[in-house]
């Protein structure tokens, strides 16, 4: 896609979006294929959540073998442990809510992951957070607890979990920031490939493994190959564009993962998620403007 794009005259700034969207519509396929199999045919969601990944990893190896071995030389190995800790017990969390909860629920509820960032960089990361960053983040709680809308009849514990994945990733998120300081990005990627099949498998053996078959097996491969593809789309999204301008790109996902909802599951939002909804989107995109003019040498006001 890229060298089409760049014959086509296409500017990096095109070039980074259209990764992003494409990026987005993988992923909300991904979404599709692992609540079919989690929820329509019931497969054990940790089960699902270590063939997807290992499969993803399958469709790495090859980058990880350009890689070679000089790429995992590091001395913070606890925390390239402890990251993959916390991403993989996301994403075991993460498919479990897929597993009980439409999809739009889960997708607006993980959105709620920068504010929790913003929330771990004050308390672990010792990071100033200025009032209106924290008012942002408020506003953005206040938009998932709308939509999570705890004291509504129809609530269950199940709506928690895509919460407790996006405070998990925010976690994975802020000890990124902190080994990018002193280690190469591939360094850190190459860990989180190789580390997070088995600790998925230590998790799916728990719960006891069971190997999928017919159309639950073939969703479960078409999810693997689409999370890689969908991490190499947006890989390049931020490789040829600046974050601050493909991140916003990343809201499409939730007009998508509806869509796709709609068309697989027939799940019908209500009203709630659209208010809840634009409080996370508005929250979010000020707080990525507020990130974007400090790294420029900006003070936030």
């Amino acid at each position: 896609m890229n060298q089409l794009l760049i014959k086509n005259g296409a500017s990096p700034a095109l070039i980074g979006a259209a990764y992003m969207v494409f990026a987005g519509v993988l992923f909300a396929l991904v979404n599709i294929s692992v609540q079919g199999a989690a929820m329509h045919y019931g497969l054990p969601s940790s089960s699902v959540a270590f063939l997807q990944y290992a499969i993803a990893l399958i469709f790495g190896a090859t980058w990880l073998a350009r890689l070679g071995w000089k790429s995992f030389a590091t001395e913070n190995m606890a925390l390239h442990i402890l990251r993959v800790l916390a991403a993989a017990a996301g994403v075991q969390l993460w498919v479990l809510g897929l597993k009980y909860v439409p999809i739009w629920q889960a997708i607006a509820l993980i959105m709620t992951s920068p504010f929790f960032v913003t929330l771990g960089a004050s308390l672990f990361l010792r990071e100033s957070v200025s009032l209106q960053r924290w008012l942002a983040t408020l506003i953005g709680f206040a938009g998932g607890m709308i939509i999570l809308a705890p004291w509504s009849d129809s609530f269950t514990v199940a709506a928690l979990y895509p919460l407790a994945a996006a405070a998990l990733w925010a976690f994975a998120s802020l000890l990124t920031k902190r080994l990018t300081k002193t280690e190469a990005p591939d360094t850190v990627t190459a860990y989180l490939l190789v580390l997070l099949t088995p600790i998925n498998a230590v998790f799916a053996s728990f719960e006891g493994f069971v190997v999928p078959t017919g159309t639950a097996l073939w969703l479960i491969l078409l999810a693997g190959g689409l999370t890689a593809l969908a991490q190499l789309a947006l890989t390049r999204a931020y490789a040829v564009s600046d974050a601050s301008y493909v991140q916003p790109f990343d809201h499409l996902k939730l007009p998508l993962n509806v869509l796709f909802g709609w068309l697989a599951f027939q799940f019908v939002p209500g009203g709630n998620l659209w208010i809840g909804a634009a409080l996370i989107v508005g929250a979010s995109m000020y707080i990525l403007r507020q990130e974007s003019r400090e790294q420029k040498g900006f003070v936030g006001r």
